[in-house]
């Protein structure tokens, strides 16, 4: 292997220059906990018809198959945008049914929908870039607030949900789901149509956390002191499993697990949370 060497060239704090760059700055921002109760779930032909046997039910598993975003003016609220926001769930069960005590694993759908209300500055300006498709403006205002290219960038975070329960219960006929179209993506994940029920429905609790941002690409001047040249070699992976198993630290917190009051999230007055009893 040849040798590799790196210049260093750590910069001291006063060896900076003023740099302009386009970004994406975070105008407003929201976070939110989310309990996300009793949602219906909709199943592909087959699974609908094991939960119509079904006589109890448990949540296995929940996890995101996308979100749609959408932005739109508050009227009489210049620069604040409300952000509307649908959730795709995909939701894992075990169905218990009379005549088999062995449980049958169904994937349903869950839907929810929010909204939230962020400040996202004005602006009327019309971006176009090379690396982007021709996209015609076909507004006749002279400068349309409510075009596409107006309009601040929403991002929404969303944490793996937390799967807590499943119930069943009669169908009244109404499915609760958000009047939206359902992407393509969500029907191709249960590669088989979604059948509303006909007399038991199954819902499902759970758990989210999210993030919503409103940002704006704007260009801004920050400090520059060099290009991020890397400082380490790149090293060659060993096959030899056992040299990599060595390598590991034993897991002393898994034969040891610390106790609840000594190992709270406030500062700890020794190093190892569970070095001493509180009784010493």
């Amino acid at each position: 292997m040849s040798e590799v060497t790196f210049e260093n060239t750590k910069a001291h704090d006063t060896d900076c220059d003023a740099v302009c760059i386009d970004a994406s700055r975070i105008y407003d921002s929201c976070g939110a906990k989310d309990c996300l109760r009793d949602l219906p779930l909709m199943f592909t032909k087959d699974d609908q018809a094991t939960i119509e046997n079904a006589c109890s039910i448990r949540i296995n598993r929940a996890n995101v198959i996308t979100t749609a975003v959408s932005v739109e003016p508050v009227a009489f609220h210049h620069g604040f945008y409300s952000v509307d926001m649908t959730f795709y769930f995909a939701v894992s069960c075990d169905v218990y049914t009379k005549s088999s005590s062995i449980p049958t694993t169904v994937n349903g759908l869950a839907v929810y929908g929010k909204r939230a209300v962020l400040y996202g500055s004005d602006g009327c300006v019309k971006t176009f870039s090379s690396d982007e498709p021709v996209l015609c403006d076909t507004d006749d205002n002279e400068c349309a607030c409510s075009s596409s290219n107006c309009l601040p960038k929403a991002t929404v975070q969303i944490s793996d949900p937390m799967a807590l329960s499943a119930k069943l219960r009669s169908f009244n006929g109404c499915m609760t789901l958000p009047c939206t179209a359902v992407p393509e993506c969500v029907t191709k994940y249960f590669c088989s149509p979604l059948v509303s029920p006909t007399s038991v429905q199954a819902v499902a609790t759970i758990g989210i956390f999210t993030i919503t941002q409103l940002q704006r690409r704007v260009q801004i001047m920050i400090p520059s002191y060099d290009f991020c040249i890397p400082r380490k070699e790149c090293t060659s992976r060993t096959d030899d499993p056992c040299k990599v198993f060595s390598k590991i630290e034993f897991p002393t917190d898994s034969f040891f697990p610390p106790k609840a009051e000594n190992c709270d999230r406030g500062p700890k007055p020794y190093d190892d949370c569970c070095e001493k009893d509180d009784d010493d």
